[in-house]
Parts: C-alpha cells; sequence; structure tokens
C-alpha cells in the first residue's frame, strides 16, 4: 500500500501556496519539561525540515506565522527570546537559503521591530530576492486585523474615492501573490488567531493536534494529501 508521501508525490492537485500557523512550541516544551526557549528552538528545526519538503514536492510558496502583533503580551524575557532567536535565524540561515535559491520575504509591521533586526530582514530580503526556487514568507509581528489598516490607511493616504477587491489587493503586505490553497494550523486548537484574514475567504483549513515542533513529513504529506482530495469551489455549485 503506498504510503501518504508516495500518493502526495504522485498527485496533480499541490497547494501552489501553503501556510501554516506554527502553534505549540510552549506546550511541547512544558510536555518534555523544557524552557519554552527550547521549544522554539526546536520548532526551528521543524520549519527548516518543512522548506526542504515543500521544495521536493513542488510548493512554491510557504507563508508561516512566527511572531503576531498580540504576542508582545507574552513575558519579556520570552519575547526577547524570540527576538534574538529571529536574529540568529537571519544571520546563520541566510546563505544556506539563498544557494537554495530561496526568495525571502517578511509580511507584517516590520519598521516596529528592533533596529538591528529591520537591517537584518532588508539584508536578507536583498539578498534573496532574485531567487525563485520557493518563495518563504515570514509574518513577523504581524496581524491580519492590522494588514487590513494599513492598507486602508495607504487607500486614504492616496486620496482614492473607491476601489474593488483586485485593486484592494495591491495595498496588502504581499500583493503580487496568489492567496494561499491551504492554510495547516499545528497544536490542536480550532481558530486562526488573527492571520491571513483577508488572503484565507477561499483557502482550505487543515488542523492538527501535533505539536508543532512534532510537526513530521508525514504529517506534511497527510494535510497535503487530504487537500488533494478537496473540491475548490470558491462559492460556486
Amino acid at each position: 500500500m503506498k504510503s501518504d508521501i508516495d500518493k502526495v508525490k504522485g498527485s496533480n492537485n499541490i497547494p501552489n501556496h501553503l501556510a501554516i500557523i506554527m502553534d505549540g512550541n510552549g506546550r511541547w516544551a512544558l510536555k518534555h519539561n523544557y524552557s519554552r526557549t527550547n521549544g522554539h528552538k526546536k520548532g526551528i528545526e521543524t520549519l527548516r525540515n518543512v522548506i526542504t519538503e515543500c521544495i521536493e514536492i513542488g510548493v512554491k510558496i510557504l507563508t508561516v506565522y512566527a511572531f503576531s502583533t498580540e504576542n508582545w503580551k507574552r513575558p519579556k524575557e520570552e519575547v526577547e527570546f524570540l527576538m534574538t532567536l529571529l536574529l540568529y535565524y537571519l544571520r546563520n540561515e541566510i546563505e544556506e537559503l539563498n544557494k537554495n535559491k530561496i526568495k525571502l520575504n517578511f509580511i507584517g509591521r516590520i519598521n516596529e521591530l528592533p533596529k538591528n533586526i529591520v537591517e537584518e530582514i532588508n539584508r536578507a530580503q536583498k539578498l534573496t530576492e532574485e531567487n525563485n526556487r520557493l518563495i518563504l514568507n515570514i509574518a513577523v509581528n504581524y496581524g491580519g486585523r492590522a494588514e487590513i489598516i494599513d492598507a486602508v490607511n495607504r487607500i486614504i493616504s492616496l486620496k482614492l474615492n473607491s476601489i474593488d477587491e483586485n485593486e484592494f489587493k495591491d495595498y496588502l503586505y504581499f500583493k503580487n501573490q496568489p492567496y494561499p490553497d491551504l492554510i495547516i494550523r499545528t497544536g490542536g486548537e480550532m481558530r486562526i488567531s488573527n492571520f491571513l484574514l483577508w488572503e484565507m475567504a477561499y483557502s482550505e483549513l487543515y488542523f492538527t493536534n501535533v505539536l508543532w515542533p512534532d510537526f513530521s513529513k508525514e504529517d506534511l504529506y497527510k494535510a497535503i494529501y487530504e487537500y488533494s482530495f478537496r473540491e475548490r469551489r470558491y462559492g460556486g455549485l
């Protein structure tokens, strides 16, 4: 019998744009009697593996929810560690990402982040801007409502009287990319948590109880295999 991995690799229905809410790092750490910081470190390893598999099966765009506008409410020590981890990722992973022809793109209120992180983000985006094997969108200081408000404020500043849905897309954080085909949330929660509120209108949703650090190659392929059988109607019959 074929595994989900073999079935997916033989499928013609692979999501072009996959988005993931990477939830469960803290609970994974608690479960294993580790600090929450260890959970976040393990989560980075999982992300590396997911990026590799997305390239393997032909996903063209991967968007991950790394840090929300609400995450600033977490304990100061955890927030500081997450910023340090982001800085480490930018400085130590970027050469490998570039070598693998991955284009790095950050979405969110980036300019509100610490100056040294903003500088590294700009450097990483510039270095990888011509790559086309995979677009990796990392949502940092991101909120779906904030994205919509920022778009509206840009429209107001241009003194436009009216726009349609297609024109509105031009004012969102990643205007030149298609909307997500599939959104996966790990960790067992059954909510969207302010992620891609405009973009997800017709995305397929997949929820799993697997905590993000435990999210394996097999879990990814299981989600995509289930997606391959869904019929997307976009409101039609």
